[in-house]
């Protein structure tokens, strides 16, 4: 007899409610036991490549098992290959922060379970996120013209990665149209040596030749903005060329030191070119909602598309990208599809939204239900508490690593990111060297090895993760290795940062005690 299976296996009908309802309660408990008790796990898993192939059985069980013995090997073999995101101490990449609000509304729109793909398939579900996309879109000042209140309008993409392809395949589209589908060859977009990959991706995906991919560089002295005037230059360079410039991707807030474009400026080069803008604001678009760093969108109204995710720093979960654009007709131009199954009498009456011709795939989620009810849960006031609370933390650390004269920050703190690095000066009083762009060479003849001061850097963040207590993570910009503290999990507390102050310092002892020996080739 097998133990493993308990009666409610016996079932015939996979959605009972009471059995729904039994298991639901477990699966409560475990969540909320979970976090509870995350603080007790290394933040980045310890496990090698390959390690629950080793665990699991070779093939799917034949016979049910109970949601006992499922959630028993959750325990011992699933969660010890979870970096944990939620956990106070992840200061890694960006937050994916989470809420109790952001948790249920999941669970309704998983448990309704719709396919929202035009306004007949839910109209709640079409009509909420037309709704709350207006709402935040107010909450963030962003200009009428983006709202449906005001002829443009907002959607829920997954990902920053969707709405860029989605903005680029209008653009793209809005010039063929033109000049002939035959001249996409000439088609060149533009952005900085700092925007995210995903423009890359989205560019080969819709076609762009990768010859016409431009990079403006940027540089240390202006914190890695795009300049406009080296943006001009390059627009008329490739125009003399016969390319026709047709995308600017501009970014508030940038992966690697949340650098900021200057809006106004950039819109206004693009404009006289005809270019499409679109404000990639994944991180820093929710801080926006604070009267005090509104500035930093100033100029959107140049813009054609805004986005933002709210599952970063919105207290939204994974999925949940906000899109606005001026003009939805230019979407839904180059995204609509119009099968004869399909078709209805509201999509006829050209009185509802369908979604489905905003974004890339079909289907699509009830999103709208789990920022709706962060919204409302939270209100204006305490969501900006919540953000100015990671944005006062981050100066707690920041202040920390000013008054350490081992360390220095390496571009200035705008949000709740701090860039830092153990400093040159750090090492050079224990050894002769000299700084070049960003390294540190050794000036001694007979040296067997030059270390980086980039090398020293990796040693201490690789030896800080490997702690298992906090987790970071890095960038290179501008030849110089940096390491990120980026605050915003939502158990996140001061005492929290106090304490990896404590950890960052411990190993960065241990680092420069060692430093002074032929461990990293370098002599007393």
């Amino acid at each position: 007899m097998n133990n493993n299976i308990s009666s409610s296996n016996d079932m015939t009908n996979p959605m009972d409610p009471e059995e729904f309802r039994r298991q639901g309660h477990m699966m409560i408990d475990f969540i909320a036991d979970y976090y509870k008790n995350i603080e007790k796990y290394p933040v980045l898993s310890q496990v090698e490549p390959g390690y629950l192939k080793k665990r699991l059985p070779k093939s799917a069980p034949y016979y049910p098992e109970s949601i006992e013995t499922i959630m028993s090997d959750v325990k011992d073999h699933i969660v010890p290959g979870i970096t944990h995101w939620q956990s106070p101490n992840y200061y890694a990449y960006f937050p994916s922060s989470g809420s109790i609000a952001g948790f249920l509304g999941e669970m309704l729109a998983t448990g309704f379970n719709v396919v929202g793909f035009n306004w007949m398939s839910s109209p709640a579900a079409t009509e909420l996120e037309s709704i709350v996309m207006d709402w935040l879109g107010d909450m963030l000042r962003l200009p009428k013209s983006f709202l449906f209140s005001g002829n443009g309008g907002g959607v829920l993409q997954g990902t920053t990665c969707e709405a860029i392809l989605c903005t680029l395949v209008a653009a793209r589209d809005r010039t063929l149209n033109k000049i002939g589908k035959e001249n996409i060859g000439k088609l060149s977009v533009y952005c900085s040596d700092q925007t995210h990959c995903a423009f890359k991706k989205a560019a080969q995906i819709a076609g762009i030749n990768m010859n016409n991919f431009r990079i403006i560089p940027t540089t240390l002295s202006s914190a890695f903005s795009m300049s406009p005037e080296v943006l001009r230059k390059t627009i008329v360079a490739d125009m003399e060329d016969g390319l026709v410039p047709i995308f600017l991707l501009a970014t508030i807030g940038t992966t690697s030191t949340t650098a900021v474009d200057p809006l106004g400026p950039l819109c206004n080069v693009a404009k006289d070119y005809g270019m499409w803008v679109h404000v990639d604001a994944a991180y820093a678009g929710s801080i926006c909602i604070c009267p005090e760093f509104r500035h930093f969108i100033d100029g959107v109204e140049g813009a054609n598309s805004f986005s933002f995710n709210a599952h970063k720093w919105f207290f939204t979960t994974l999925d949940c990208c906000c899109l606005w654009v001026k003009d939805p007709s230019a979407l839904t131009k180059s995204l609509t599809t119009d099968p004869e199954y399909l078709k209805n009498k509201a999509t006829e009456s050209k009185q509802v939204v369908d979604y489905k011709d905003w974004q890339l795939a079909l289907s699509r989620r009830f999103r709208s239900l789990k920022l709706w009810m962060v919204l409302r849960s939270y209100g204006v006031e305490k969501l900006r508490g919540f953000l100015r609370s990671h944005v006062k933390m981050a100066k707690m650390f920041e202040a920390n690593v000013v008054s350490d004269d081992r360390f220095e920050i390496v571009v200035p703190r705008y949000f709740a990111n701090v860039c830092f690095r153990i400093s040159p000066k750090a090492i050079t009083t224990k050894s002769v060297l000299s700084e070049i762009n960003g390294t540190t060479a050794r000036r001694n003849s007979g040296a067997e090895k030059a270390l980086t001061i980039n090398e020293i850097n990796t040693k201490l963040m690789d030896s800080i993760n490997g702690s298992g207590r906090i987790y970071l993570t890095h960038s290179v910009v501008d030849g110089i290795y940096l390491i990120r503290f980026a605050v915003g999990a939502s158990l996140t507390e001061e005492c929290h940062v106090a304490t990896a102050w404590k950890v960052v310092k411990e190993h960065a002892d241990a680092i420069l005690s060692r430093y002074t020996t032929n461990e990293f080739g370098l002599g007393q």
